[in-house]
C-alpha cells in the first residue's frame, strides 16, 4: 500500500511496524522531522517511512539511536543508502570494533569457565552446547512401517534404494 499524499502518525506507525509513541520519540530525538498540518496533526511521507525503516534495522543489530543519526542524516541528504556516507562508515567501523572486543571477552570468559570445569570435574564434557545445537534426528522407523524417501532419492538414515524399490 503506497500512497502519494501525507500520512498521519497512525498510518506511518502501522506501515513501519512501530508504535506512534516510538515515532514521537524519534521526533523528540531529532531523527524524524516534525512537520505539522494546519490542524496541528503530524504529517509524514514516504521518505519518513524509509527513515524509520533505517532506524529500526540499525536498532535490531545493536546500534543506538545516537549511532543511527549519521545514517538518517545520510538518507536525508539524498543518498540511496544510509551507510554510504563517511560518518556512517565510521560508526559502522566503531560498532564492528566493539563487537570484536565483546567476542574476545566472551572467548576469555568461556576459557575461564572451561578451565574451572576441567579442574573440578575431570572427564566432564566441555562442549555440551554443540550437542544441543545439532538439529534433532528423526527417530528410526519402527519395524514393519514403510520407509519414506527424502527428496534426494535416499532413505532417511542414508541408505540408498535399489532400482526395484525406487519404482514402488
Amino acid at each position: 500500500m503506497e500512497r502519494g499524499g501525507p500520512m498521519r502518525i497512525g498510518e506511518l506507525a502501522e506501515r513501519a511496524g512501530v508504535s506512534a509513541r516510538a515515532l514521537r520519540y524519534y521526533e523528540q530525538q531529532g531523527l524524524l522531522p516534525a512537520r505539522r498540518a494546519a490542524n496541528g496533526y503530524r504529517e509524514y511521507d514516504e521518505s519518513d517511512l524509509r527513515l524509520v525503516a533505517e532506524i529500526r534495522s540499525l536498532l535490531a543489530v545493536g546500534f543506538t539511536l545516537e549511532d543511527a543519526r549519521p545514517f538518517v542524516d545520510c538518507l536525508r541528504a539524498g543518498h540511496e543508502a544510509g551507510a554510504s556516507c563517511p560518518e556512517s562508515v565510521a560508526v559502522s567501523r566503531r560498532k564492528l570494533a566493539e563487537i570484536d572486543a565483546e567476542i574476545r571477552a566472551l572467548i576469555r570468559r568461556r576459557a575461564e569457565v572451561a578451565a574451572q570445569l576441567t579442574y573440578t570435574c575431570p572427564g566432564c564434557d566441555l562442549f555440551p552446547a554443540e550437542a544441543d545445537a545439532a538439529p534433532p534426528r528423526a527417530a528410526p522407523p519402527r519395524a514393519g512401517t514403510p520407509r519414506r524417501r527424502a527428496a534426494t532419492g535416499r532413505l532417511r538414515g542414508g541408505a540408498k534404494l535399489s532400482p526395484r524399490e525406487d519404482r514402488q
